[in-house]
């Protein structure tokens, strides 16, 4: 499937189930976020702000603010005040006869001065400010991915320059900035972004008009968050991220399309938890895991050791080890002594899409889904080993044990799925419905067609 096209399915389930509360924001942002982005950008909102401050328009906005911080406006307020003996300021003649009559005709040291000062806390400029400390912050919350991103951040210093140290030049030490007082947190109302918004100078209308796009974002707007992700790739793996998300939502809908009808409801995921997404009826809980450790939540982990595998109850080892469990035994032997401590061929939760089946008298089943954005056959195959391996390794933690057993290691058949990209047309590839083994692969764009029929075995146990 073309970029285009994910895109497009993406942006729309983001709205439809993200930004509906059903779906965890720290779970998309986390799955869209670079690898070296700092943990923090797993917040949705700071995520999506990094990708705002890097659009075109922002980054020529910065570019240019120096100069255009020159032509900002300024209201002239006039305030009088009572001087005696002194003179500071511009002396109001009319007044002060008024002033020395009222209260001492003689004394001719009284002078009413009116002093003009300059007040920049007008509606333009505080929307101003307000755009800029959300460039500011963000970029300064990234630095340090920029700075660790080496290659990736010199080429964006040649074709932008460097942009995190022009935006902290000048937030920090343009006196006009430093004069527009700090928004509060309601602010910018709409009267001043309106009044921003009509205003003769581009600068203002082009602060209020980025606010509100910054507003849709946030909403949920299809269109904006397709243009955000389209128009501000970060990092090459980044339309691998954007497959993930795409195939994850089709389980999601898919789930709810089988189930329609049985009294299952998509429950609110809360903060902090590992399921992507809770589906339950009566006789039937449906949970789905993507990315990073569901020790917590699933209580299951990926582990193998060789020699515990072969052991009898006893403790006695039933046979000796094969040539691949000796290599993969040295090879834990080996990290072991060399860090000086103890280890386990453990991978926590690989990232891959998992999917539980808890029936109500608690017989648990797993269908597991890995995502390649290739038509290389050696990363295919790559994939259907980590499938098979993830499948195999599959430990019940309470039980401390191996969640299916050695004489069908795989959970049957049909318990996994590769999806992978679209190959070229007419390659000769073995069709769906004649895969028969544990792990099938299907091409991306023939997913939505064919995900009901996968699923649909393991869902109905």
């Amino acid at each position: 499937m073309e970029k285009n096209e994910l895109l497009d399915h993406v942006a729309e389930d983001i709205f439809s189930y993200v930004m509906q509360g059903n779906f965890p924001e720290e779970s998309i942002a986390s799955s869209l976020k670079p690898k070296d982005l700092d943990d923090r950008f797993e917040d949705y909102e700071r995520l999506m702000d990094f990708h705002f401050v890097l659009r075109d328009e922002i980054v020529d906005l910065v570019k240019n603010l120096d100069s255009e911080l020159r032509s900002v406006k300024t209201e002239t307020e006039k305030e009088s005040r009572i001087s005696n003996g002194s003179v500071d300021g511009r002396i109001n003649w009319s007044s002060t006869v008024k002033e020395r009559y009222s209260r001492n005709p003689n004394n001719s040291a009284l002078f009413v001065v009116d002093n003009s000062t300059q007040d920049y806390s007008i509606d333009e400029n505080v929307v101003l400010k307000k755009l800029l400390s959300i460039i500011y912050n963000t970029l300064d919350d990234c630095e340090d991915f920029f700075d660790r991103n080496h290659k990736w951040s010199e080429k964006w210093k040649e074709e932008h320059g460097d942009l995190v140290q022009e935006m902290k030049n000048i937030f920090e030490r343009n006196v006009h900035i430093e004069r527009i007082r700090d928004p509060k947190d309601y602010e910018p109302t709409e009267r001043m972004l309106n009044t921003a918004e009509n205003s003769r100078n581009k600068l203002y209308r082009d602060s209020a008009k980025y606010l509100r796009m910054r507003d849709r974002i946030f909403s949920g707007d299809e269109d904006e968050i397709r243009d955000l992700l389209e128009k501000t790739a970060i990092t090459p793996d980044d339309e691998d991220r954007i497959m993930e998300l795409f195939v994850l939502f089709k389980f999601i809908s898919s789930i709810e399309s089988i189930e329609a009808g049985k009294d299952f409801q998509l429950n609110t995921i809360s903060r902090g938890t590992q399921r992507i997404a809770s589906m339950e009826s009566g006789d039937k809980e449906i949970r789905i895991y993507h990315d990073s450790s569901a020790k917590k939540d699933l209580g299951i982990e990926f582990m193998y050791d060789p020699e515990e595998h072969i052991k009898q109850e006893d403790g006695e080892p039933v046979r000796d080890l094969t040539r691949p469990e000796k290599v993969e035994k040295e090879a834990q032997n080996t990290i072991e002594n060399y860090f000086d401590k103890t280890t386990s061929n453990h991978t926590g939760r690989p990232d891959v899409i998992l999917v539980e089946i808890i029936n109500e008298d608690g017989q648990r089943e797993y269908f597991i889904t890995e995502v390649k954005n290739s038509t290389n056959e050696n990363t295919i195959r790559r994939g259907i080993k980590e499938a098979l391996e993830y499948l195999a390794f599959l430990r019940d933690l309470e039980a401390d044990r191996f969640v299916y057993p050695d004489e069908d290691p795989f959970g049957g058949k049909k318990s996994g799925l590769v999806v992978v990209q679209d190959f070229e047309e007419g390659r000769n590839v073995q069709e769906l419905g004649e895969q028969e083994g544990p792990i099938r692969i299907i091409e991306a764009s023939k997913l939505e067609e064919s995900i009901e029929d996968l699923i649909r075995e393991k869902i109905s146990v």
